[in-house]
């Protein structure tokens, strides 16, 4: 059913495939990828082979060539799992890590690489961020000096999804040691099994617990010329740019777990009766939900234009970091109202709601911080 001027037959369509997936794959067997603190890589190769990996890359891939619009569309209907884990091995992988390549790799990169990223062969992580620097990526130390005809990777990364699971690593690192702040910053290519190239340690988390969050370790990892992403010195501005669509699919994976949770309360509060009624018959829990609704769908209707915006490509640095500002506050305020309302059974493991409620607190610290969204939207009022 469409909801709004963005929805059209495609959105439809990519939305029914992945309730069907979720229903057969993802539902039966999501407490056990809980446990096991990640997902398996065959679910990932079958969704991969139902073209779930390819939206927006070109045909010659086996992608289906769309647009941002229908990246909303398949995060917002990805993220009615009620696993947040699950969700984000996904769109690490579709829209985090491996746009890099796809906007940046060469010729021959792209060969060598994105048929396999389509199919899900190759499950992609971007590794950025590191243990001093947070969201300050101009602060990152990671260090590639030139060695022969390559470069000499050495530093750390931390907080990395898909760390573990990651087969292809796009690692941000230091090439001119002379420039100040954000320059002199470049990409590299780097694949699971290169010498002197480890997984330090993998991360336990407070939620997104099927999801797999390492420590990376570069010492004296040894990559060839052609292993350069994009251009020298220029990998600041290639995160950046990235940043603005990471921000577009964190924004949706909120309004869609923020949706969800509400439909489980409705279902919830409809059926519970106390003090002689149906929590439903309450007024006030009545109005609360219809209130939380209405945030959301306001929250909805802003990630939409803004991916609107970016699909024009128009700037949309403003209204992006709104997005990543307001979704991200709104499904910590969503959950903890859900959570309320379900009592002392929302607090039990197990529960739908009590894992999404643990889930959605990385939403507002993630992929940029509420604060510094918020200076961002300062600069530019």
């Amino acid at each position: 059913m469409r909801r709004s001027i963005y929805d059209d037959e495609t959105s439809e369509q990519i939305r029914d495939q992945v309730r069907r997936f979720l229903a057969e794959e993802v539902l039966p067997h999501g407490d056990a990828w809980e446990a096991a603190g990640a997902v398996p890589r065959d679910v990932l190769t079958r969704m991969g082979a139902l073209g779930l990996f390819g939206i927006r890359y070109p045909e010659r891939f086996g992608g289906a060539g769309l647009d941002v619009l229908a990246t909303v569309a398949f995060t917002e209907a990805l993220s009615q799992s009620t696993y947040a884990g699950f969700n984000i091995t996904v769109l690490v992988h579709t829209d985090m890590a491996s746009p890099h390549l796809a906007r940046f790799g060469t010729p021959e990169q792209l060969e060598r690489y994105m048929p396999g990223v389509v199919s899900g062969e190759i499950i992609t992580a971007v590794a950025v961020t590191e243990p001093g620097g947070g969201s300050d990526v101009a602060a990152l130390r990671t260090r590639a000096e030139r060695s022969g005809n390559g470069w000499v990777l050495n530093g750390s990364k931390i907080f990395i999804t898909n760390g573990v699971l990651g087969d292809l690593y796009c690692v941000a690192a230091r090439t001119d040691p002379a420039a100040k702040g954000s320059r002199g910053i470049s990409m590299f290519l780097v694949e699971k099994g290169t010498p002197g190239f480890s997984v330090g340690r993998q991360l336990d988390k407070m939620g997104w617990r099927s999801s797999d969050t390492a420590e990376l370790v570069m010492e004296d990892c040894f990559v060839p010329a052609d292993a350069l992403l994009g251009e020298e010195n220029r990998g600041f501005y290639a995160i950046m740019q990235n940043f603005q669509n990471e921000r577009i699919v964190l924004g949706a994976m909120a309004v869609g777990e923020a949706a969800k949770a509400i439909e489980l309360t409705l279902d919830y509060v409809r059926q519970r009766e106390a003090f002689g009624g149906r929590l439903w018959d309450k007024q006030a829990v009545r109005q609360r939900l219809a209130a939380l609704a209405s945030e959301v769908e306001a929250g909805r209707q802003l990630v939409y234009h803004a991916a609107w915006l970016d699909a024009q490509g128009r700037d949309a640095t403003r209204e992006v970091s709104m997005v990543k500002a307001y979704c991200g506050e709104l499904v910590n305020r969503v959950l903890y109202a859900c959570q309320q309302f379900h009592g002392g059974f929302g607090y039990m493991r197990g529960t739908a709601i009590e894992r999404m409620v643990r889930d959605a607190r990385i939403q507002s610290i993630g992929g940029g911080a509420t604060e510094v969204m918020l200076e961002e939207v300062a600069k530019r009022l």
